[in-house]
């Protein structure tokens, strides 16, 4: 063998040696499984101090799994940045032991301004950290896309071109690296952005002025719902809340399937029986129901269906403990009818009254307990706007005469917010309920 040949044989050697293995990635996570006794965080900056999406979220989890005894934790804190995040990870996160950690940062790492490199670099290192950070304290990341910035919104009120016309863009470029980064680690992941745009897109070949986001960077209550059908549809992906199927066996006789429940005592004429369901329909309050209704939030994730085959053809009139909540052509109860969308259904009454008093919970507790969180920020910040300054000592004196009363209010509403949990899941479980269905009076 000439030299010449030798030689590239052993440089085609030395190139495949030195070659790097293949990368090995982790399964990505798809699903929360919150067990009895987890601990939930929703780690964010002031869309989850807004405490909305992260109630809406909630409301799912008391209604859906009511024989789990799941803890909630806002821990969202206005303006934040990821180093903001990282300041309180200890005392606003890991003592909680969580079992999941979702994160809706980003919104304010960006700065309001075009796309900036030194500014994504503080973004990217401090974001990677508190990934870090998670995975050492045994936390499940679930990291989320920054959500929509409304230019539109900004300009109808502003009356004139913002400065962050694009800013729009630059949130999609940090959602799409850390969808990256998300994947890459195995985590799981929720895409909040799409989702509000795509939305906001559809309504506006309708209505050109229509907006989820009326100061461009805060969702209201019905963007908000979108955020929490993100969530559900990300990582929960669930399905009916429950399902009675009766059909005729022969002549007066009946049978009966559920899902997601119990059907027993079923009599003939009329058809009677009585239903035990396993969890709620998701119910919001009232001033989400726009946003529940744009993203089919009933049909999707919390419908309780009542199907009945085998009538004669005809009205009938659908009763629950006694109750007419609706009346129905025979055909519409063989294709099956949605019980939670009346509000006369005990079922959906009984869920609404979760999600209101969940609403107090984090209207009076939870919303104020991330005040306090978002004082100690301030406070932090002027102390490191005074270091080495003449009235240095003044300012560390008026934080420390504050800091006990910071604590005295941190227990306090934590307390708050832990008392409205008991009683949550002291009205959150399904109650055995009498079905009648019968020939419609007058019809």
């Amino acid at each position: 063998m000439s030299k010449i040949r030798l030689l590239f044989c052993g440089s085609i050697l030395a190139l495949f040696a030195a070659a790097p293995a293949a990368a090995e990635f982790k399964p990505i996570i798809d699903r929360i499984e919150l067990q009895d006794g987890d601990t939930f965080v929703f780690l964010g900056d002031s869309i989850t101090h807004q405490c909305l999406y992260t109630q809406y979220v909630e409301d799912f989890f008391y209604t859906r799994f009511p024989e789990r005894r799941i803890h909630f934790y806002n821990s969202g804190v206005g303006g934040d940045r990821a180093k903001d995040a990282l300041a309180r990870f200890d005392e606003d996160l890991a003592k909680f032991k969580p079992k999941y950690v979702t994160i809706l940062l980003g919104m304010n790492d960006g700065s309001y301004t075009d796309f900036k490199q030194n500014v994504f670099d503080a973004y990217q290192r401090d974001m990677s950290t508190l990934l870090d950070k998670l995975a050492e304290i045994s936390a499940q990341a679930i990291p989320m896309t920054p959500t929509m910035f409304d230019a539109r919104a900004a300009r109808m009120r502003k009356g004139s071109e913002p400065r962050d016309t694009y800013y729009n863009s630059v949130l999609a470029f940090y959602g799409a690296w850390l969808r990256e980064q998300s994947f890459g680690r195995g985590l799981g992941f929720v895409d909040m952005y799409s989702p509000l745009n795509n939305l906001t897109t559809d309504q506006r070949k309708k209505d050109a002025n229509f907006t989820l986001i009326q100061d461009a960077i805060h969702p209201g209550p019905n963007g908000q719902v979108i955020m929490a059908a993100a969530i559900l549809n990300d990582m929960v992906k669930p399905g009916q809340a429950s399902a009675i199927n009766i059909h005729r066996a022969s002549g007066d006789r009946w049978q009966a399937q559920a899902r997601h429940g119990k059907v027993s005592d079923i009599q003939s004429d009329p058809l009677r029986f009585s239903f035990q369901a396993e969890s709620l329909p998701w119910i919001l309050p009232p001033e989400a129901s726009e946003g529940y209704k744009l993203t089919h939030a009933g049909q999707r994730f919390g419908r309780e269906l009542l199907r009945v085959v085998g009538l004669n053809p005809g009205k009938y009139s659908v009763n629950v403990d006694g109750q007419e909540i609706g009346r129905y052509a025979a055909a519409q109860l063989a294709q099956g009818v949605p019980l939670d969308e009346s509000d006369k259904n005990p079922d959906t009454k009984q869920a609404l009254e979760v999600a209101l008093l969940n609403k107090e919970r984090n209207d009076k507790a939870v919303h104020k307990l991330r005040d306090q969180w978002g004082a100690l920020k301030g406070k932090r910040y002027q102390l490191a706007a005074h270091k080495d300054k003449p009235d240095e000592a003044e300012f560390n004196e008026k934080f420390d005469k504050w800091l006990p009363e910071f604590k005295e209010n941190i227990a306090k509403f934590k307390a708050s917010a832990d008392e409205y949990e008991n009683r949550i899941y002291q009205i959150n479980k399904p109650k055995a309920h009498q079905y009648e269905i019968r020939p419609a009076s007058g019809e």
